[in-house]
Formats: structure tokens, sequence, C-alpha cells
């Protein structure tokens, strides 16, 4: 029995999030586990390193999964992109020994919002950002971010749907950058919420637009309770750039994604 581990690609415009469902609904997970099996033979399990929503993509999320076949690298990777629909992609594979996982060995998740803030909707970014019309006070919503660094409670941050046991997540970083007409919300955290960057966004659009200070987030925090945080923003613009291991597994160094996700570390 050979562990790999694989980087995927994949927009989720099409499917209800990474996690297998009930029979009918595509998921992300379900697709490459089909494809795999057929390319092993054999059936294959995917254990990813999180969960994405529905409409939520992804430029490397991290999977393994272990097989009794035998085939090269090469063959696993070009086996299971040719059979794949367009819209997922296996980006790399590395052979594993059976000490990685890659949910419970991931030491951070990182995640990035794209905005496209402009009066009228873009075309091209359809589902892949999520458009703003109105004007944006942005020097503020830069300012704000940095208030959900550290380790706090975010109650108020999660869906009322959310099956974590407990609240508290340590936010390593949460920045915003302009680039133009894009604003990116970079954070990393050592595990996130169900709609925990999505409520965020949405707090952070709320103080743009002018609905309340910054300093209303201290109260948000203190409320734990999701009615205190406002609007939870679409998925569109949501994507899992990255998940942190040890530097032992030495995984694959790949690009954020397109220019327009990508900004200064």
């Amino acid at each position: 029995m050979q562990r790999f581990a694989i980087g995927i690609e994949f927009c989720g415009m099409a499917y209800r999030g990474w996690q297998t469902q009930q029979p009918g609904v595509p998921s992300v997970q379900e697709t490459l586990e089909h494809v795999f099996s057929r390319v092993a033979n054999e059936p294959i399990i995917l254990h990813g390193a999180g969960r994405t929503d529905a409409g939520v993509h992804a430029t490397n999320m991290v999977a393994h999964f272990d097989t009794n076949a035998v085939r090269s690298l090469h063959g696993w990777q070009m086996g299971a992109n040719s059979q794949l629909p367009k819209d997922i992609s296996v980006q790399w594979i590395k052979e594993m020994d059976n000490s990685f996982h890659a949910r419970f060995k991931a030491q951070a998740r990182r995640y990035r919002y794209v905005v496209y803030n402009h009066p009228v909707r873009p075309a091209l970014l359809h589902k892949q950002v999520t458009h703003v019309h109105c004007a944006l006070d942005v020097d503020k919503m830069i300012a704000a971010a940095p208030k959900f660094e550290g380790t706090h409670n975010f109650e108020s941050f999660r869906a009322a749907a959310c099956q974590s046991n407990q609240p508290v997540r340590h936010v390593s970083h949460c920045r915003l950058i302009q680039h133009g007409q894009y604003l990116v919300l970079d954070i990393q955290a050592d595990g996130f919420l169900h709609h925990m960057v999505r409520n965020i966004m949405g707090c952070l659009l709320e103080i743009g637009q002018g609905l309340y200070d910054i300093d209303h987030i201290d109260a948000i925090f203190a409320a734990e309770d999701r009615k205190a945080a406002g609007i939870t923003a679409p998925p569109d613009g949501l994507y899992f750039i990255q998940a942190h291991y040890p530097e032992e597994f030495d995984l694959p160094k790949v690009p954020l994604g397109p220019h327009w996700l990508n900004m200064p570390e």
C-alpha cells in the first residue's frame, strides 16, 4: 500500500463544495475519487486538507490517497487529468510515507478573497470574483483587517450550521491589499469555521460602505452571536490557496494563483 499526496486546482462553480455529499450532489472530492479509481482499477478514497463551500475555488488544495496500484507519477497525473472535467486539474503528485496526512498534518490553511470593485460588473471573471459596484472606503477596510489577527472566539463569524466543537481559532495574518479595481483579502489560520472567511469579508465590506466603524469589530467578537456580524459575502471570490505542512514533507512549491490573486508576501 503506497500513499500519494496531490495538489488540486479547481473552479468551484459547478460543485457543492469539496466534500462528498449525498448521491446526485456534485462535489470535487467525489469527482476526483471516481477518476482516480478508474486509473487505479480499485476504489480510491481521498483525504483533503480542508473543506470548501459550494462555489468556492482552489489553487492548491492538498489531498492524499492510499493504493495498491502501481503507476508512475506521470501515469497517475496524466491518467487523472485526461479524464477529469476541465474545471478540475491535478497540478502535482508526490509519493509520501504513511506519516503524512493531508488534513491532520496541516499546520495552517490559507485563503484569499477577491473583490472586483467597479460600477460595471465583469464578464470574463463571472463567478470567479465578487463584484461590488458601490464605492468603498478601502483605506478603512485595510486598517480594519488586522483586527482579526490573533487568537479569538469566532462564534459571531461562523455559520449556524457549523459543526466544529469550539469556535476559537488563531489567525496568523489577515490583510487586505488593493490592486487597482481588485481588493484581495489574504488570511491564514490554524483552522477555519464554516463561512468564517466569507463572514469576515462581509464585515469588512460593510465597514467599507460606512455602515459602522472599525472598533465595532470588538463588539461583534464580544457578542458571540452570528446575528451581530452582518452579511455573509458570496462564495464567488473565495479561494483555498495553500495548506502549510512541516518542512520534512517537502511538498512542491506552486504559484498561489493567477495575477489578480497574487500579492507581495
